[in-house]
């Protein structure tokens, strides 16, 4: 097929599928096509619970406008209501979902930077070049990218609780056998089961919170994953400081062993958490999903409400694609239909996109190696280690301000206005090392690293884990997901490998140049692929990438900021009085 019939097909889809999910009244006439609300009771096991449901349906019809339905109780409006006002009064059961969530971020973070410190260590201890330090600083990552792979088969059989505590498992060895090795080889196999158990965890973690979450608290709920990241790179540098007064030859093995220290309350917390309802809507297990719902939402009607509208959802999506509700799809068809289904193509640009930009912005680069480039321009070891728990907390701290931005400004814009910031700063870093050693030089490059890092916790970081956790309709969510994860996970491979040859060749004032360049490439991919999802429920994404990326592109560039528009006004204006000139005796 030509790109332009795929196109115009991809155009066709698109118009008839937002057609179709536009909202329709739901009537009792609608019974043949969604089956009413005794029906669907009756078929999965719901009839004790046939008031509260037909509330939920009534609710629905309505568009969720509480004040047009009759027969609810003042609890019920007071609490549908404050869903506007009061926003993040939630049961404590949804805070420690989010708990744990937030566990596996720092059990991420302290381990991927918990060799940031021994990097001054492993190759005298070890006695390895730069070469060799570099495969075993991205040891992880290659887990990770064999990792997030097997999150759909055990998500599949162990629901998310099972899949997380697996993970959680792995990563407790991987952590304690790191500290153990006697050889660069143990070492790298240590970090690799380190990596699958991180893999499987980075897949799945970031979905559980987003299924958990109400749609209008979503995109802050999912910022706790950075943020707890970023508290976990903060213990760590942390640990490198109170480690380093040790024998180099113990003070390594701390550091890297440190980071199991998260894994043991996420092991005996998670299953105190209720499954993610989606996980049980998959298997039709509707009684099972309204269960956990309960247990996460503050009234009877909201739960309802949330489980009745995915109900529809999924019989809409499967009439569309003429499939049935609960199919059973092998691994391999749901990697396909990632990229033959054109809404899930156009997610997969997204996700991939956003996961690509993280890399591509040097975030990792700094974190992995914030300490020899530090002590390399100059700092004592101390100093550079002192230097790094600064960026460390800065890290952390400036997360929280997207807890209220991803909800407010949304996801493609906080991307847009942060990368451009970075690729200056990361410019001006790198003009830093031109100058003459001294205390000016590392103040500088201390403080515009600092200020880079400021401008990526708000935005390239909590972004990409929240995006891609969202975009995917559920029966590919984990496949989507894994494939967002790999994605990252094999870029970070690619730049922890590369980065020590790369300040071998270029130094680094040219290293730091190419990341600023990169981070202008980012920009570009993020402003013609990322589509915004800010407020969307789940179950409604589809309508947000339906249509073909042309069609996306045309429209951002119809819409493009009005500065643009102005400038070309002013030069459309200053040919016409040149004309003028022209033409005036």
């Amino acid at each position: 097929m030509s790109k332009a019939s795929r196109d115009a097909d991809e155009a066709r889809t698109s118009e008839d599928d937002v057609a179709f999910l536009e909202y329709t009244p739901l009537h009792t006439e609608d019974a043949d096509a969604y089956g009413d609300v005794e029906a669907f009771a009756a078929a999965y096991h719901l009839a004790d619970e046939l008031d509260i449901l037909r509330k939920a349906a009534a609710l629905h019809r309505h568009d969720g406008n509480e004040d047009s339905v009759d027969g609810l109780s003042n609890v019920e409006l007071t609490t549908l209501r404050q869903e506007t006002s009061h926003r993040w009064h939630q049961k404590p059961t949804l805070w420690l979902t989010i708990l744990c969530c937030s566990l596996g971020g720092v059990s991420q973070g302290f381990a991927q930077t918990g060799i940031n410190g021994a990097n001054l260590f492993i190759p005298e201890a070890l006695g390895v070049g730069s070469g060799i330090l570099g495969l075993v600083n991205c040891g992880m990552y290659m887990g990770q990218s064999c990792g997030c792979w097997l999150s759909q088969p055990i998500n599949d059989r162990m629901g998310r609780r099972g899949t997380i505590w697996i993970a959680t498992l792995l990563c407790l060895l991987g952590n304690v056998f790191s500290a153990l090795s006697l050889t660069w080889p143990i070492l790298l196999f240590s970090r690799l089961v380190l990596g699958v158990g991180l893999g499987i965890n980075a897949s799945t973690v970031g979905i559980l919170a987003a299924e958990c979450s109400p749609a209008y608290i979503r995109g802050g709920i999912a910022v706790s994953w950075q943020a707890f990241t970023a508290f976990g790179i903060l213990l760590s540098f942390c640990g490198n400081i109170l480690f380093s007064g040790l024998k180099p030859e113990v003070t390594w093995r701390l550091q890297i062993g440190s980071p199991l220290t998260p894994n043991i309350p996420l092991l005996m917390l998670i299953y105190l958490c209720p499954e993610s309802p989606a996980w049980h809507f998959n298997a039709g297990r509707y009684n099972k999903a309204l269960e956990s719902l309960y247990r996460l939402r503050n009234t009877k009607i909201q739960a309802a409400y949330e489980l009745y509208a995915n109900y529809l959802a999924r019989r809409k999506a499967a009439a569309r694609l003429s499939t049935p509700e609960f199919e059973t799809t092998t691994f391999l068809t749901k990697f396909k239909f990632l990229f033959t289904v054109p809404r899930n193509r156009h997610a997969v640009y997204a996700s991939y996109t956003v996961m690509i930009s993280q890399q591509l912005c040097g975030i990792n680069i700094i974190a992995f190696y914030s300490s020899t480039i530090f002590s390399s321009s100059g700092f004592s070891t101390t100093a550079a280690l002192w230097a790094s728990v600064v960026f460390g907390l800065i890290n952390f701290l400036g997360a929280f301000p997207a807890v209220w931005t991803m909800d407010g400004f949304g996801r493609r814009k906080l991307l847009l206005w942060t990368l451009p910031a970075m690729a200056v700063t990361m410019a001006s870093a790198s003009l830093t090392f031109g100058l003459p050693s001294g205390n000016t030089q590392l103040v500088l490059l201390a403080g515009l690293i600092y200020l880079f890092c400021a401008l990526y916790s708000p935005g390239v970081g909590p972004v990409p884990v929240a995006y891609s956790a969202e975009v995917y309709p559920s029966s590919v969510r984990e496949m989507g997901t894994s494939f967002g994860t790999f994605t990252a996970s094999s870029w970070a491979t690619v730049l922890s490998v590369t980065f020590p040859l790369l300040l071998d060749s270029l130094g680094e004032q040219g290293s730091f140049a190419l990341y600023a360049v990169l981070n202008v490439v980012a920009w570009v991919l993020c402003w013609l692929f990322v589509r915004e999802t800010k407020g969307v429920e789940l179950e409604k994404m589809d309508a947000v990438f339906e249509s073909s990326a042309n069609v996306f592109i045309a429209k951002m560039w119809a819409e493009r900021p009005k500065l643009l528009l102005c400038g070309s006004r002013l030069r459309q204006g200053w040919k016409e009085i040149r004309q003028d000139d022209l033409e005036e005796p």
